[in-house]
């Protein structure tokens, strides 16, 4: 079943006897479960009316005993079962406990008309092998939430905004999720932000994005890269600094350097091909943004430069990993020297 049916269903009033959600969206998940309950109850009736198990501490035949069991001062129960052992692929069925499985499905032959069933499985996948399994996808009871990909976070983050009657345009919401990644409830809490911002009626741009969410290391690095392809020293020993004041390993920013430098070949390769950005970042894997930016900023340099950094790099990782050249010092130096390739450009 489709999570968008599901709700349309649960939204009209009509509840199934059973729900199995499942995948690595977690916040979907829990909006899911959320609107369930606020659907069948009022806050008032939740406490009486909600109940809960977890197949890691209780046998699963006790949540089945208790969905049979009648509700008490409500019309309706809902029983929420977290599950990680009975449903899930890869999971050892019954883990600790000797769960029987043929109790829940003797239930579900006949479910009880007061009562809901839902069961959240902690995997990206279920364990379709098993008869439980079998026997709730042929009811049509299974809801996948797997993450959105980077079209679909997109709109997601632009419809929440214009839920709030604020506009973001399509720049800001790529940034926003090259910062904050694709966790949806840490998305949530950032447009969040930002629309209390640009208050009712308001516009979220890249600027103010850039202003009130923080800088990932990778985007940081990005700038120090862009700042070495301008022959910046003095900016590219700012941003340096400012990446060991956050306690950055100067190892971890000399490799996330040699990544950024990796892309912008892979880059130059790929439009010599006559790629799309949407086709480079399938290739390359990261948002079509973040491509967007390093087919810009790769602009600056010539494939042989490149080359030349990559291998420079290379040779420092060595000398710090091996203990050759102080770490600090190293990168330190390595950043000087682009003065001293300016000077000998320049004559």
């Amino acid at each position: 079943m489709e999570a968008k049916e599901a709700l349309k269903e649960i939204k009209a009033g009509k509840f199934r006897p059973a729900y199995v959600i499942y995948g690595k969206d977690r916040y979907r998940i829990g909006q899911f479960t959320d609107t369930l309950t606020e659907a069948m109850f009022t806050p008032d009736e939740r406490e009486l009316g909600v109940v809960k198990f977890d197949t890691s501490e209780t046998l699963i035949e006790e949540a089945a005993l208790e969905a049979e069991t009648l509700p008490f001062f409500v019309e309706r129960k809902l029983v929420i079962v977290r599950d990680s052992v009975v449903f899930a692929a890869g999971g050892k069925e019954g883990g600790k406990l000797d769960h029987k499985t043929d109790r829940l499905q003797q239930y579900l032959d006949i479910p009880s008309e007061t009562t809901v069933l839902l069961f959240i499985v902690n995997a990206e996948k279920l364990d379709e092998r098993r008869k439980l399994v079998k026997m709730l996808k042929d009811r049509d009871a299974l809801i996948a939430f797997q993450e959105l990909d980077a079209s679909e976070l997109r709109r997601w983050v632009v419809k929440r905004a214009e839920e709030q009657k604020r506009t973001m345009n399509a720049d800001a919401a790529d940034l926003l999720l090259v910062r904050t990644g694709a966790n949806m409830q840490q998305l949530a809490i950032e447009v969040d932000k930002l629309c209390l911002h640009a208050g009712e009626g308001g516009v979220i741009g890249v600027e103010e994005t850039e202003l009130l969410t923080a800088s990932t290391v990778e985007e940081d690095v990005f700038a120090l890269v862009d700042a070495i392809a301008s022959l910046q020293v003095e900016r590219s020993l700012k941003l340096y600094r400012a990446l060991l004041v956050r306690r950055e390993e100067p190892i971890k920013i000399a490799a996330l350097i040699a990544r950024q430098l990796r892309i912008m070949l892979q880059i130059k390769e790929l439009e010599q091909n006559r790629y799309s950005p949407q086709q480079m970042a399938g290739q390359i894997g990261l948002h079509p943004y973040a491509v967007k930016l390093a087919a810009e900023k790769s602009q600056k340099f010539k494939v042989a430069r490149l080359g030349a950094l990559l291998n420079d790099i290379a040779d420092l990782d060595y000398k710090m990993k091996t203990g050759a050249i102080d770490k600090t010092l190293g990168l330190e130096l390595f950043l000087l020297s682009l003065g001293v390739q300016r000077s000998q450009s320049a004559k």
